[in-house]
């Protein structure tokens, strides 16, 4: 029984859950585990999206393909179904499965944010790889990674077998799109271009300037596909944002980032481990 979003802070399994009602807006709630942001939900407005990064991932999905027309998504790491529920609302009649690792807090988003009622959505515990492994070939047009444990990004869903692995889930013209966070020198974000490169193709990064000149550590999308992608739409919107970013492509990362090594499942990587306070300006 689902009893609507209330204040308060609930034990997850990768730390504590607080959740925030927003006082600008009125049914708008902020989630964050551990003091760390993780949702925005508008609960009367689905299409209200209030992190930079949660944009410009719409900005590729709103670029990409037919607007308005159903898709099949995959989500990897889930939160409170932000994207999904834009999703569900933007291209009505998609059919969508998010995968969570934190039971904790599937339960508590079941509870207070409704999702089980959004349309077209399946939302389960378990474990991103794993799921891969069960995915039919080609069966979604969209794979959405945004997977976090104690505010560090899951490597492992990084590496190339990983990304092979979804490439082969993604139909011939799918979007693949992730959000992770890097520091200075993009050390991380570096070597996952090169591994999406090498998979996909075509990879776009999406990050606010300050972000790439390694002034703080911050979120950075990134997009790929193995088909041309939206670039010059997708450049246009994120520069036009309230909050400017930069749409990189081929030569400017290679350029941003120089060569690096693919990630693999042979080679234990640890994520970039952000600062006490790490999206200080």
């Amino acid at each position: 029984m689902v009893t609507g979003p209330r204040q308060g802070r609930f034990p997850v399994r990768f730390g504590t859950a607080e959740v925030v009602r927003d006082l600008d807006r009125a049914n708008g709630w902020l989630l964050s585990v551990d003091g760390v942001a993780q949702s925005y939900v508008d609960v009367d407005d689905p299409t209200h999206l209030e992190f930079d990064y949660v944009r410009r991932i719409v900005d590729v999905l709103d670029c990409w393909g037919s607007p308005g027309q159903a898709v099949d998504a995959l989500h990897l790491g889930g939160g409170a179904c932000t994207v999904a529920r834009y999703l569900s609302v933007a291209r009505e009649g998609s059919r969508q499965t998010v995968v969570d690792a934190d039971a904790g807090m599937v339960a508590l988003v079941r509870d207070q944010f409704g999702i089980d009622g959004i349309p077209g959505l399946t939302v389960h515990v378990g474990d991103g790889r794993a799921e891969l492994a069960l995915r039919q070939d080609r069966s979604s047009d969209v794979v959405v990674v945004d997977a976090f444990e104690r505010g560090m990004v899951s490597a492992g869903l990084f590496s190339v077998e990983a990304t092979r692995e979804l490439s082969r889930v993604l139909r011939a013209d799918g979007v693949y799109l992730a959000n992770l966070s890097d520091g200075p020198g993009l050390p991380f974000a570096g070597r996952v271009v090169a591994t999406l490169s090498a998979v996909f193709g075509n990879v776009l990064l999406l990050a606010e300037p300050s972000v790439l000149r390694g002034r703080r550590f911050g979120n950075i999308v990134l997009a790929a596909s193995a088909v041309d992608l939206p670039t010059d739409r997708v450049a246009a919107r994120a520069a036009n944002a309230a909050f400017p970013a930069r749409c990189l492509t081929a030569a400017e990362l290679r350029a941003l980032v120089g060569p690096a090594r693919l990630l693999t499942d042979g080679e234990p990587v640890t994520p970039p481990t952000p600062p006490k306070d790490p999206f200080a300006s």
